[in-house]
């Protein structure tokens, strides 16, 4: 829910909150202690953040990305863990980050945009050249996808 509250988020005001991302990895913490996830588990999982973390890092310096997408897509990645499905999530945020941006582009040139839209603040501010693009909608679509692949979601199915 927290993941797709992060989405919705940013998509209706381009922000994603500091508590999205904290209570991830608070969630993560607790269920792992719950679990008894192995030591050397819990390391594989800080490396899939610690993966994310840095290049994307990297791209808020340069103001490529976000803060928030930064924290939020990090957050994410240690819950699926330096695995094969974090590879796979990195694809598949490019991918839907791809698609997000192109309609973006295409709806501020008014190529695609019912105008009853218009209307509303949030779409207005999205229809902001400067506003930049909701890359949280991206993250939180592969993450949501990806997750079901996890060893957390076999483990409670």
């Amino acid at each position: 829910m927290l993941v797709a509250f992060g989405g919705i988020s940013d998509l209706l005001t381009m922000t994603i909150r500091n508590r999205v991302a904290i209570l991830l990895v608070a969630g993560f913490c607790i269920l792992a202690l719950a679990t008894g996830l192995p030591m050397q588990a819990w390391g594989l999982h800080a490396l899939g953040m610690a993966v994310f973390f840095v290049p994307c890092f990297v791209f808020f310096a340069f103001n490529w990305m976000g803060g928030g997408d930064v924290k939020f897509i990090s957050a994410i990645a240690l819950w699926i863990g330096f695995t094969p499905e974090l590879a796979a999530f990195a694809v598949l945020v490019a991918i839907y980050g791809m698609v997000l941006t192109i309609g973006m582009l295409l709806m501020r040139q008014k190529l695609i945009v019912p105008t009853v839209l218009f209307q509303q603040d949030w779409f207005a501010r999205l229809h902001d050249s400067k506003s930049g693009i909701p890359y949280g909608v991206a993250i939180a679509i592969a993450g949501l996808q990806i997750y079901s692949h996890t060893a957390w979601f076999k483990l409670i199915g």
